[in-house]
């Protein structure tokens, strides 16, 4: 029976390309691909020529149906993304779960991955992590998964466009205060950079710097996890969070949600506490 290969292609040097990539890339009857045009590129790169199938966020229910129905009919098929591991963050997940429930056979061919590759080089823990892929264009659904990322021991990884990078870091210092983040742009490409500082020290750098290129952003997780035991505990929490860059309203709204005290006992706490 045909499969559906899911293969890793370079986040930006065209050297990590692996062998059994493009071994898989040459035998495979079609490629589906997030742009075309970016896959045409690394497969003339290569020197392959196989027939090309979108598959994107707008077209990924009708494009799932036809690309299951080839496979099922004796096509074997290649799933790529623009750069790096497909399926992480990208549209090629639902053609893997589609896939699954119609009895097609998933091969995973592994290659570099952005995510994992720019938190092996930022200095921060790296036991455990909890990947939040891009947040969210809507505001509501962002301060939602900013709010709940904010409670996370384990370190955070991010990816995040240029022009969209500020409005993060300022959402990110008031939902998680002033912590440890690493800013890795470009990785594997000629302009790599690492940024290791704070998120206030991020927010003024880019105040005079523009950003440039893709961005993932590695932030220290919440350090403050051992519940309050009492108002005076929740008060010393908060304002430790506050001493971090956090809004006072913010901090009494996160520290009630992890402790049995109510938002406004400690803000008022907090505000009897500097009189």
């Amino acid at each position: 029976m045909a499969k559906l290969y899911v293969v890793g292609t370079p986040i930006g040097n065209l050297g990590d390309i692996t062998y059994r990539a493009v071994e898989t890339l040459k035998s495979v009857d079609f490629v589906c691909a997030e742009d075309t045009r970016v896959t045409a590129k690394l497969l003339n790169y290569l020197e392959i020529k196989k027939p090309l199938v979108s598959h994107h966020e707008h077209n990924k229910k009708p494009s799932c149906d036809v690309i299951t129905a080839r496979i099922l009919n004796g096509e074997n098929c290649a799933i790529v993304t623009d750069a790096g591991m497909p399926c992480i963050s990208d549209p090629g997940e639902d053609l893997v779960r589609y896939c699954a429930e119609h009895g097609v056979e998933v091969v995973v061919v592994p290659g570099p991955s952005a995510a994992i590759s720019a938190l092996a080089i930022s200095g921060l823990p790296t036991a455990r992590f909890s990947f939040q892929g891009f947040l969210s264009v809507h505001k509501r659904s962002r301060y939602e998964q900013l709010e709940s990322a904010s409670k996370i021991p384990d370190t955070l990884i991010f990816y995040e466009a240029p022009h969209k990078l500020c409005d993060t870091l300022s959402d990110m210092l008031r939902y998680f205060g002033d912590r440890r983040i690493s800013l890795c742009r470009e990785i594997t490409k000629l302009h790599e950079e690492v940024l290791r500082m704070t998120i206030s020290e991020a927010v003024s750098y880019y105040e005079n710097v523009a950003p440039r290129g893709e961005y993932v952003l590695i932030v220290e997780g919440n350090t403050e996890t051992e519940e309050a035991q009492t108002i005076e505990d929740a008060v010393k929490q908060a304002k430790a969070l506050i001493s971090k860059g956090m809004r006072k309203a913010d901090a009494a709204k996160q520290i009630a949600k992890a402790s049995g005290f109510s938002k406004s006992d400690i803000y008022s706490a907090l505000l009897t506490s500097e009189e």
